[in-house]
C-alpha cells in the first residue's frame, strides 16, 4: 500500500544572476573583452557605444548581491527598468584614465616554421629514394618537442607497415636515424639524454681534444656517476686529474639536454595584462582597476521602443505576445549582464583594497620579508565575503605594482612561528633560505640539515622536512647535485 509522507528540505540554489557573476568574477581582465565581444555577438538587446544624448550624472551604487524579481509579474513590462541612465552607455571606469579614443593594440605573435618542418627541410637534401624518405619522415614524425625520439624502433616498423604498407627492418631504421642525428640542432633525434650528448660531443670542431676526449669517456663509460655528480668515482675509474674532470665536465655542462627545445615552432609573445594597478603618492598607496579593454554597455533602446509598440497595440494578439516575451528576456539578460560586470568591479577593488591593508608594509618597500601570513578566510572575514569568492578573484588576478606584476596568490601564505612567537610567513622563511644556498660554499654545499640548523639560530621554528619542502618547492636541488668542481 501506498504512503504518502511530508519532508521538509532545504537547498541552495544560484540565480541567473549570480551564475553569471561568478563566471565573470574569475574572468581576468586579459580575458574580459572577449567574453564581452562573446556575450554581444549573442544577446542583441547589448550594446557597445555611448549614449547619443548627454547621460545625467549620478553616483554608481555598487551592490553586493542581486535582487530577485519573483515578486514582480513577468507580463508586467516597464520601460524605465531598460531605458535607466544606470545602465545606458555604462562604462567601467576603475583606473579612471581610459582614452577612448586610444586605439586597440592585438598582441604580436612572432611565428617560425616548426621543428619538424626544418628536419623534413634537410630530408629532402639527402639523396634518399621515395621509400627511404617515407620511413625518414616518419622517424621525424616521432620526434617529440624537446627533439627526442621516445618510441621504441619496433613500434614505428609497424606503423610503416599498417599505415604505409612499406616493410623495413632494425639495421635501415637505425642507418637513416643517424642520418636524421645529423642534422641541426646537435643532438637531434636522440633516444636518450646519453645518447643526444654524445651526439653533440662527437660533432665538436676538434674532436681530438683532449677535453672532448675526456667528456666523450664520462659520458660513454660513467654516465650514471655523472648524473649523480659523484665525481671522485668518475677521477679514479677514468683516472682524471682534478684539472682534466673538471674541463670536461665544464664542457658537457654547457651542451643542449633538449636539443628541440619545448616549443612546437609557433612562438607567441605573451604579455601579462595586469588586473590592478598600485601608485604609491608620497607614501598614500592607491589602488584602480585596469578597464581599459571593458567597452561602454548599453541596453539597445530600439529592442526597449518594442515595448511602447505591446503597449499601443491588441495586447491578445499571440504573436506580438511571443515576440515581446523573446525581446523581454533578451533586455533582462543584458541588465543582467551589466549588473553581473559592475558587481565584479566592486567584489574585485574590496579584495584588492583588502589585501593591501593586509600586506602594506610590502607594497611599500617590496621587501619580500614583511610579508604577513595570510590565508583566504583573513580577506574573506575582512570583506564580509564567501572564502570561495575570495578565491576566485585571487586565483587569475595580478596587481602591478612600481616593484613588479605580482600574482595576488604571491601575498597568500601560511604563517611559521618564531622564537618571540610571533608568525612570520612561510615565504620570508623561504627567501632567507634562498639566500643561504646563494651564498654557500658551492664546493660544500649546506645540506637540509645544516640549513635547518642555521634557520633556527635565526629563530625560526621549522622541521628538516619542511625545509626539504620549501626547497623543492624553490626548485633548488638536494646539496649533492648542487657541488661544483
Amino acid at each position: 500500500m501506498q504512503k504518502l509522507n511530508l519532508s521538509q528540505t532545504l537547498s541552495q540554489k544560484l540565480s541567473p544572476q549570480q551564475i553569471q557573476f561568478i563566471k565573470l568574477l574569475q574572468v581576468p581582465t586579459a580575458e574580459l573583452d572577449a567574453r564581452i565581444e562573446e556575450e554581444l555577438e549573442i544577446n542583441p538587446a547589448l550594446e557597445e557605444g555611448r549614449e547619443e544624448e548627454p547621460e545625467k550624472s549620478q553616483e554608481d551604487d555598487f551592490e553586493d548581491s542581486y535582487e530577485d524579481d519573483l515578486g514582480r509579474d513577468d507580463n508586467e513590462l516597464n520601460l524605465d527598468d531598460y531605458l535607466d541612465d544606470e545602465y545606458s552607455g555604462y562604462k567601467m571606469q576603475g583606473d579612471g584614465n581610459y582614452n577612448p579614443d586610444e586605439e586597440d593594440r592585438e598582441i604580436p605573435i612572432s611565428s617560425q616554421s616548426t621543428l619538424h618542418e626544418q628536419l623534413i627541410s634537410q630530408l629532402n637534401f639527402l639523396k634518399l629514394d621515395d621509400r627511404q624518405k617515407i620511413i625518414g619522415q616518419q622517424l621525424i614524425g616521432s620526434i617529440e618537442n624537446d627533439g627526442y625520439i621516445r618510441r621504441d624502433l619496433e613500434a614505428i616498423i609497424n606503423d610503416l607497415a599498417f599505415s604505409q604498407n612499406i616493410e623495413t627492418d632494425i639495421d635501415e631504421m637505425e642507418e637513416i636515424l643517424r642520418k636524421i642525428q645529423n642534422f641541426d640542432p646537435a643532438g637531434i633525434a636522440a633516444r636518450n639524454l646519453q645518447e643526444c650528448l654524445l651526439i653533440q660531443l662527437e660533432r665538436k670542431e676538434h674532436p681530438d681534444d683532449p677535453v672532448v676526449v675526456h667528456a666523450l669517456s664520462i659520458i660513454h663509460d660513467c654516465f650514471e656517476e655523472f648524473t649523480k655528480k659523484h665525481y671522485p668515482k668518475i677521477q679514479r675509474r677514468l683516472d682524471l686529474n682534478e684539472d682534466e674532470i673538471k674541463d670536461a665536465v665544464n664542457l658537457i655542462t654547457r651542451l643542449n639536454p633538449k636539443p628541440g627545445g619545448v616549443s612546437d615552432g609557433l612562438v607567441r609573445t605573451q604579455y601579462i595584462i595586469p588586473d590592478f594597478i598600485l601608485t604609491n603618492n608620497s607614501g598614500k598607496l592607491e589602488v584602480s582597476l585596469n578597464s581599459r579593454n571593458a567597452p561602454e554597455l548599453r541596453i539597445s533602446r530600439s529592442y526597449a521602443e518594442m515595448f511602447d509598440a505591446y503597449d499601443k497595440s491588441d495586447k491578445k494578439d499571440k504573436k506580438l505576445k511571443e515576440t515581446v516575451t523573446f525581446v523581454k528576456q533578451k533586455l533582462d539578460s543584458a541588465k543582467w549582464f551589466i549588473d553581473a560586470i559592475k558587481q565584479r568591479q566592486n567584489t574585485l577593488l574590496r579584495t584588492m583594497e583588502a589585501i593591501l591593508q593586509y600586506q602594506k608594509e610590502f607594497f611599500i618597500d617590496g621587501d619580500e620579508t614583511n610579508l604577513r601570513p595570510m590565508i583566504l578566510k583573513d580577506i574573506a572575514e575582512k570583506i564580509d565575503m564567501d572564502i570561495s569568492t575570495v578565491s576566485r578573484v585571487a586565483n587569475s588576478k595580478s596587481i602591478q605594482t612600481e616593484f613588479g606584476v605580482y600574482p595576488l596568490k604571491y601575498f597568500f601564505s601560511e604563517g611559521i612561528a618564531t622564537d618571540s612567537g610571533e608568525d612570520v610567513s612561510n615565504r620570508e622563511v623561504k627567501s632567507v633560505l634562498q639566500s643561504m644556498v646563494d651564498a654557500e660554499d658551492k664546493k660544500k654545499p649546506l645540506s637540509d640539515d645544516k640549513l635547518v640548523k642555521m634557520l633556527n639560530k635565526k629563530g625560526y621554528n621549522i622541521a628538516r622536512r619542511t625545509v626539504a619542502k620549501y626547497r623543492e618547492q624553490l626548485q633548488i636541488p638536494v646539496a649533492r647535485l648542487r657541488k661544483e668542481l
